[in-house]
């Protein structure tokens, strides 16, 4: 991945010289900062800070974490990790999913269990790294992928941007990654890529816990789909992990229509959702 720019380089040290420090706001959940007040984090990065205290301080209140515990600069110690563990377990009811649903995931999402599927990709990758603006990110990416689609044919402009543009060291290689399966890849990613039928350069940007790639899909092999008893336990555990999610997003959503939020927004709701 490509280095940005050292504070130190010729090319910052005359702006450094006069440049003026700019107070940043700081955002607090019930009065409790998330940030050093020298600290610029992203809108992502606030929210899940946000969304850690809000369960650090739920734990308090519910008497598994100490009163004068403190989360520093909104970064919980391990006691609060383990507190907001507990709290989880005793606030989120997660049913087991029944044999009817997982036949009816499984008969929806065959793709996904498949073995042996292996696809032929390459990438360019923009890096979402601290402080990066994501929505000048979004657009440099959304503009490499134009570019990429709408070539007049001539040359490889794949190749090209992915020299200029990937904050992956596989830029210098024009993207090529090779021939990967679902487990050489990140979930998020591999959801994306496998399972699909799609060959060439995907119209859509995908998104991953790295960044947003422009994907090339150069060759696909299909490999085997797999019968409902040999991967039942697998698709049971992704409709428990499904309902994990939505369950603790809706307490989330609980916690934070309690709380005093000043410089972070989160989806808030008034009543209680969790089931």
């Amino acid at each position: 991945m490509k280095e940005p720019c050292s504070p130190s380089c010729g090319c910052a040290s005359a702006a450094a010289d006069t440049a003026v420090a700019t107070p940043v706001a700081v955002a607090r959940v019930n009065g409790q900062p998330l940030q050093r007040a020298d600290e610029t984090l992203s809108e992502d990065e606030l929210r899940q800070r946000a969304c850690t205290e809000l369960l650090r301080q739920a734990a308090q209140r519910a008497g598994l974490l100490a009163a004068d515990d403190s989360a520093a600069d909104g970064v919980p110690g391990e006691a609060a990790v383990d507190a907001i563990e507990q709290l989880l377990e005793q606030s989120l009811q997660i049913p087991e999913p029944s044999e009817e649903a997982c036949r009816r995931h499984h008969a929806a999402h065959a793709a996904r269990y498949r073995i042996g599927e292996r696809v032929h990709v390459r990438h360019i990758l923009f890096a979402v790294t601290p402080g990066v603006d994501v929505v000048a990110l979004r657009k440099r990416a959304e503009g490499a992928l134009l570019d990429v689609r709408s070539h007049d044919g001539t040359g490889d402009p794949f190749v090209e941007a992915a020299r200029k543009l990937s904050n992956c060291p596989s830029g210098a290689e024009g993207g090529e990654l090779g021939w990967l399966t679902a487990q050489d890849c990140a979930p998020e990613f591999a959801r994306e890529i496998f399972g699909q039928s799609e060959v060439g350069v995907l119209p859509r940007l995908v998104h991953s816990r790295f960044g947003l790639h422009v994907v090339d899909v150069q060759q696909r092999e299909a490999g085997a789909d797999q019968p409902f008893e040999s991967v039942h336990g697998a698709v049971a555990m992704t409709l428990r992990q499904q309902t994990y999610v939505t369950a603790l997003r809706q307490y989330l959503a609980l916690l934070a229509g309690q709380a005093e939020l000043e410089g972070v927004e989160l989806d808030a709701a008034d009543t209680p959702l969790v089931q």
